[in-house]
This record gives structure tokens, sequence and C-alpha cells, in this order.
């Protein structure tokens, strides 16, 4: 059974930290805790295990607040996916066939997500898009390394979108590519792919 504190972090962690609206925003403990359906000790508690991992920030006297997203940790987060995902993809080059059914199936899924109110979930399939690559390596480790940077990943991918009109058409294309390249078991293309992909979110991020 899941317990209050676990269902208030992971209600934190999924829903108002991906948020781009409530970044640098002060949270009400009540109000979340009313939410979520809990008390006020589960949303305290969690809310210090997501200050530990630097996703809140605890003000004196204030409460907690949604971190914002920093240039240095945007370019800190593409950095690390980018070391990521290249490995992913050249491992299941090297192992073969690369299986790109799920990526496949991801991204017809993406495409039929294009409406401006449905940004949050183009980026959460988005997301998913990634961290298939990163699944299909089969390393549970790098799985869970991976989840790791779901809500800051989620965060800016929703910023990007809103930064950029037409971003969404070129996340698109941009993810094609990596499967285009996988498909024909081309690790270079593969990783040049993902490298265009990445660093064209950074430069949409930076320049908002």
């Amino acid at each position: 059974m899941t317990s209050g504190r676990d269902k208030a972090y992971a209600y934190l962690k999924d829903t108002v930290l991906t948020d781009p609206e409530m970044q640098g925003t002060f949270l009400s403990e009540q109000e979340l805790a009313d939410r979520i359906g809990v008390s006020r000790t589960p949303v305290r508690e969690a809310l210090l295990q997501l200050a530990a991992e630097d996703l809140v920030e605890l003000v004196p006297k204030r409460g907690a607040r949604v971190s914002p997203l920093t240039g240095r940790e945007i370019r800190e987060l593409m950095e690390l996916r980018g070391i990521v995902e290249r490995y992913a993809a050249e491992q299941l080059v090297a192992g073969g066939a690369a299986s790109v059914a799920e990526l496949r199936s991801l991204l017809a899924r993406q495409r039929e997500l294009t409406g401006a109110d449905q940004a949050r979930e183009f980026i959460d399939v988005d997301h998913r898009f990634h961290a298939a690559l990163v699944s299909a390596v089969g390393n549970a480790l790098l799985d869970r390394h991976y989840d790791g940077l779901r809500s800051r990943q989620v965060r800016a991918g929703v910023v990007a979108l809103f930064n950029q009109q037409g971003r969404q058409e070129a996340v698109l294309e941009e993810h094609a590519a990596i499967l285009d390249a996988l498909a024909a078991g081309d690790a270079r293309a593969a990783c040049a792919a993902i490298d265009h992909h990445l660093e064209s979110t950074l430069k949409v991020l930076l320049e908002g």
C-alpha cells in the first residue's frame, strides 16, 4: 500500500514540479494536502525529500519554493542526457538490429498531440520516447538514473514548446531522425541526431 508520503512525493514530482508555471512559486502545504487527500505531515516529508534532491528550496519563514531551472542546470541536464542517450544508441546498434517498435509507436502517438492544449502530454510522451531508448539497453541501474531526470526534463520540454512557435513539429522531425538512424543500424548517425535534438532544445531554452 502506498504511504501518504510516497503519494505526496509522486504527486509533487510528476504534477507540480513538471508545471513550468510553478517555477519560483511558493507551495501551500495545506492546499497540497487537500488536493492529494493526505494530511500536512506527509506533504512536509515529501517536500523535505525533494529539497534534498534540489528540486524545491526551503526558505525560512516562507516555506517551500519550486526551484527555477537555471541556465547552468539546463546545460548540465542536456549534457547528461547526451551522455546517456548516445551510450544507449551505441549499445543498441552494437547488439545487432535495434528494436525500434516501441519508439515508432511513441512517435506515432506524439504526432497526434500537436495542439497547444496538449503540450504537457506531448512532452510526457517525449520523455517516454527517450526513456524507451535508454531502457532498451537492459541496464536497470541506468534506467533508474535516467528516470531521476524526468521532472526536470518534462519541465524544460514544456518551457521549450512555449518559447518557440513550431517547436513541436521540429521535435517530431528530430525524433524521426533518431529513429531512422537506429533502424538503419547507424550508430554515428543516431548519436549525431541525438546531439542535434538536444542542442536545438538547449538553444530554445536559453534564448527564451
